[in-house]
């Protein structure tokens, strides 16, 4: 079975002798070893599901910083063109930059936020699958010996 972090440690590795042994050892090794896989697996989900909620709350927050910068972005710019239809050509320029840096601003936070939520997507415990998928696979080549 594949060791992933987070988990305890598997048995030591048995001796021929301990190939032969009877089936219902076997059952028995069996029916105490699976609980303990099956609760290592759940916290190995657990782990990376948290991992993901984080990444997704961090991406939503900048897509929200991102809209409230663009809303000032946009009180800006009709406060340059007030400024600019009132004939007074350095306040319009002064206004319009400052719009134009607002925008740049809410652009940039958008693409970290983006960021941030494709790397929490999709919520699915890929790790916790695949060691799982393992698992499966060793017990069914042990039970075909």
């Amino acid at each position: 079975m594949e060791q992933t972090a987070g988990t305890t440690p598997a048995p030591a590795p048995q001796t021929a002798a301990a190939d032969e042994r009877s089936a219902g050892d076997l059952v028995k090794e069996m029916t105490a070893l699976v609980p303990r896989l099956v609760r290592d697996e759940i916290k190995l989900a657990q782990v990376e599901m948290t991992s993901k909620g984080k990444q997704m709350g961090i991406g939503a927050g900048a897509f929200a910083g991102s809209g409230l910068v663009a809303l000032y972005a946009i009180g800006c710019l009709l406060a340059c063109a007030i400024i600019a239809l009132s004939g007074v050509v350095a306040a319009w320029l002064a206004a319009l930059i400052i719009g134009v840096a607002l925008l740049a601003v809410s652009g940039i936070a958008a693409l970290v936020g983006k960021s941030r939520l494709s790397k929490g997507t999709p919520p699915v415990p890929e790790e916790a699958i695949g060691s799982v998928q393992a698992d499966v696979q060793e017990v069914k080549e042990k039970a075909h010996r």
